[in-house]
């Protein structure tokens, strides 16, 4: 089927319950596993691309890969930028085809950060494209996106109504406590912050940084209102796990597929295993 807008998923998300996952495709093999796991799944699913990922295969590379694998799926496959801080990228994705993106204006002063993702929306809502912002900085890094711990900053209950009631924007992304990459301990998330973001504000929120989340503490999370989660570090982790194990088992080998293959398996794994977590198995 054709590829699907990120806002078409999460309202329905909104309605059942549960969260979308969001995972991101850096290469034709996680692109082929994301739509794998999907399907046997049988759950809705957005494949999404940073500004490293696109500067590093090309735009057009990444278009087509998840347009082919979403006209193939019988399953709905949206494809978002994921933390877009460059207007000119934003323009660029929605030209090449992308159903969503993010502009990501955190580091911004809040006024500023209003008007830039009003003047995204200006541009993306008329053609259907989905926005999502975000208020507050997540910590780690993210591609080019680098947040020190002292900058990540929780987002402020009542800036997050302010922002969306000024804005209009489809979906929030928030900070409560996650981060990208690889944890260092375990993450404690604000439960209580979130709850107070959900009543104060009446759009899909936003889950960055889940990878290596306890799985309780997800669950908690879409329980007080996430609709979409992302998911990269996780899929790396396996992909690239699987890849050192096969070339350790066999040091000969010279063929990328056989060692590509295993690796694009492990991805549809914990990608399935994500997908149930979130609820949406079922849901597609």
């Amino acid at each position: 089927m054709a590829l699907v807008s990120v806002n078409e998923l999460l309202l329905k998300a909104e309605q059942g319950g549960y969260a979308v996952g969001a995972f991101n495709a850096n290469n034709m093999e996680i692109v082929q596993a994301i739509v794998q796991a999907a399907e046997k799944e049988n759950s809705p699913v957005i494949m999404q691309a940073s500004q490293g990922a696109i500067a590093y295969a090309g735009l057009n590379f990444i278009t087509e890969m998840v347009r082919l694998a979403a006209v193939s799926a019988s399953v709905p496959v949206a494809l978002h930028l994921d933390h877009g801080t460059d207007f000119d990228q934003v323009v660029k994705c929605i030209r090449s085809g992308f159903t969503s993106v993010m502009y990501d204006g955190s580091k911004l002063p809040l006024e500023e950060n209003i008007a830039m993702t009003k003047k995204v929306l200006d541009m993306s809502r008329p053609i259907g494209v989905s926005v999502e912002a975000e208020l507050g900085k997540i910590g780690g890094t993210e591609d080019n996106v680098q947040v020190s711990e002292k900058e990540a900053l929780y987002t402020d209950p009542e800036e997050a109504r302010y922002f969306a009631e000024q804005t209009g924007v489809d979906s929030l992304a928030i900070a409560i406590g996650t981060a990208h990459g690889q944890y260092k301990g375990e993450p404690k998330l604000d439960f209580e912050r979130l709850r107070k973001i959900k009543a104060l504000v009446r759009i899909p929120i936003v889950l960055h940084g889940s990878s290596g989340v306890p799985d309780q503490s997800i669950r908690r999370a879409i329980e007080l209102g996430i609709r979409k989660v992302n998911i990269d570090t996780n899929i790396r982790e396996a992909f690239v796990g699987e890849m050192r194990r096969v070339m350790a088992e066999k040091p000969d080998e010279i063929d990328p597929r056989k060692i590509l293959g295993p690796a694009r398996e492990a991805a549809v794994a914990i990608i399935r295993e994500k997908i149930r977590i979130f609820g949406s198995a079922g849901k597609a």
